[in-house]
């Protein structure tokens, strides 16, 4: 496996080498500095089954490195990581293609956490059986559902089920590409369509 960290910030920069060491330890992880130096680094290291990206970069505005690196590799996960409250800026980088987004004063145990859920495939992820409808949902998936139904928030839901926000909204983001939606409101209106919110 091979993991990108770009970032203009050395120390952060090795901060999530380490990081991601420990999370995978036989990964290659390759630090870049600047996005204009990335498709070189993928031509000498290999094509990417994780990238790490700080918004804030001297070679890109606002989502741009985001819509770039997404439109390279519209597959890869692919987590920001970065300095501004999610608050402000979470949904703009979703939107441009971010997987996850992560606050860098989150703490090295809760961006390890998000980023072993962003790389785990499914399959270990719920260990659990899944029924049998058409879109195999698993029983996590389900429950979700469930509480996204009863209005709960994505801080509600880590509570109710002990993880943290960050794994939350991998779990999301995961359980919308399965049902091919954009948004809790879309999640629901198909749920009830479907019969997924009967107990």
């Amino acid at each position: 496996m091979t993991f990108y960290v770009i970032d203009d910030h050395p120390l952060m920069r090795e901060a999530m080498v380490m990081l991601l060491r420990r999370l995978r330890p036989g990964a290659e992880v390759v630090e870049v500095s600047h996005l204009g130096k990335f498709a070189a680094a993928v031509k000498a290291h290999g094509e990417p089954d994780l990238i790490c990206l700080d918004l804030k970069l001297p070679d890109t505005l606002g989502v741009s490195g985001i819509r770039e690196v997404r439109a390279g590799y519209p597959h890869t996960p692919l987590a920001v990581i970065s300095s501004e409250l999610a608050a402000h800026s979470e949904d703009p980088c979703i939107e441009a293609g971010a997987d996850i987004y992560i606050e860098k004063s989150a703490g090295a145990t809760e961006i390890s956490a998000a980023l072993k859920t962003l790389l785990t495939d499914e399959s270990e992820l719920d260990q659990e059986e899944v029924d049998g409808t058409q879109t195999k949902l698993s029983k996590r998936q389900k429950q979700l559902i469930l509480m996204l139904d009863q209005g709960l928030s994505n801080r509600d839901i880590a509570e109710k089920l002990g993880i943290s926000e960050h794994t939350v909204k991998v779990h999301l983001w995961r359980l919308f590409k399965r049902i091919g939606v954009n948004s809790r409101t879309q999640m629901l209106h198909y749920a009830r369509v479907n019969g997924l919110l009967i107990n």
